[in-house]
């Protein structure tokens, strides 16, 4: 009889930021899958006598493969376990959530998606500033800086991140931020437009830094820093008056 997973988004870091149903199904798990995002106090809420299974996967770093974590996640779940698939942030949001649902579905294993708090709302909150302005910036969007190779993606829409009146955050940014810094510059993007830099956001170890997008690139170009981090550029990222 096959078991269940739940994909439960554990948010940027502070176990304070999971929801009461996040809470409840780790403390239910046989099993919990984690990334490396997701470990630390998060983890404490697993109930005494759960496997912990650390299959996260970070940038430079040797890491589980892909089919290798929806093998295990399949193989776990087939068992008759109830399994939770932690994930950092929101679960939805570049996680590679639809891959491990389709391993799932072929293999006719329910599932659930218990969503989070992403890693971009709480730093808006560290900063004090909100994502959307009335006049300034009726629109944010949430890109990936780096394809399947870590590289800018080739065919991102560089009309929509040019735009001077939208709130733009740019996630697993800061290896091709000072490409992508370039061309947003050469599509008419001032190169004046404020930036910020938020780095563990949520974790003791949280700093944010207000730049340019140019002093910005300049400033990524030197940083020699495995730390994940946040690059939000447009409007809303203007220090306090």
């Amino acid at each position: 009889m096959s078991g269940f997973v739940s994909f439960v988004s554990s948010g940027p870091g502070d176990p304070e930021l999971l929801t009461v149903k996040a809470v409840k199904r780790l403390e239910q798990a046989d099993v919990v899958l984690f990334d490396d995002l997701s470990s630390g106090p998060i983890l404490s809420h697993a109930r005494d006598g759960a496997d912990l299974i650390g299959v996260g996967k970070r940038a430079g770093r040797p890491s589980p493969k892909q089919d290798h974590v929806s093998r295990v996640l399949v193989d776990y779940a087939a068992a008759g376990l109830n399994v939770v698939r932690l994930k950092s942030g929101d679960s939805g949001m570049f996680g590679r959530l639809e891959e491990e649902i389709t391993a799932l579905r072929a293999a006719s294993i329910a599932f659930e998606i218990i969503p989070g708090v992403t890693s971009a709302s709480a730093a808006a909150a560290t900063a004090g500033i909100p994502l959307t302005r009335r006049l300034t910036a009726r629109r944010v969007q949430f890109i990936t800086g780096a394809d399947v190779t870590g590289d800018l993606p080739a065919d991102v829409n560089m009309a929509a991140l040019a735009d001077p009146l939208a709130t733009t955050v740019v996630y697993m940014g800061k290896r091709t931020f000072a490409g992508l810094a370039a061309r947003l510059i050469e599509h008419g993007l001032p190169a004046d437009t404020p930036a910020m830099l938020a780095e563990a956001v949520s974790t003791p170890s949280e700093r944010l830094e207000r730049f340019t997008i140019e002093t910005l690139a300049a400033h990524l170009q030197e940083l020699k820093s495995g730390t994940p981090a946040l690059i939000f550029y447009g409007p809303l990222a203007e220090p306090e008056p």
